[in-house]
């Protein structure tokens, strides 16, 4: 079995239902870390309808945090959702801002000193997105 994940009759992602399952969960999680829908509508008949809008909105928000949140165990837990979002979006057809590379401790969250190398980071980021979209079925 499997799920997909749909927007406007295009299939962005069909993942097998555990993944899925996870992603949601993952999904519920930013969302109220973040305070704001993501456009994954709920799983309904294996299907889950994208809201692009609120998709494009969310995964601004999901990079803005990343970039605010320089801490390793953070990034460990998290980047591997925020490359999956970060695909879906792309086949959305939604620009994402790319994560930008900080300078000093203005403006971060849950900071880890010394702090990782930003730009480390945002190539790390951007590679893992890559490779998952090469594997994630459509």
């Amino acid at each position: 079995m499997s799920q997909y994940f749909e927007l406007d009759g295009e299939t962005l992602w069909n993942p097998s239902n555990g993944a899925a399952r996870l992603f949601l969960a993952h999904v519920r999680i930013y969302e109220g870390e973040l305070g704001i829908t993501s456009g994954f509508g709920p799983m309904e008949n294996d299907e889950c309808q994208v809201d692009p809008a609120a998709l494009a909105s969310f995964a601004d928000a999901l990079i803005e945090l990343h970039d605010r949140t320089p801490h390793a165990v953070v990034d460990a837990l998290s980047e591997g959702f925020v490359a999956t979002v970060l695909v879906l979006a792309e086949r959305a057809g939604i620009e994402v801002r790319r994560p930008v590379v900080a300078v000093g401790f203005e403006g971060l969250r849950d900071v880890q000193v010394p702090l990782p190398d930003a730009e480390d980071r945002a190539v790390g980021l951007r590679e893992r997105a890559g490779l998952l979209g090469r594997r994630m079925p459509r």
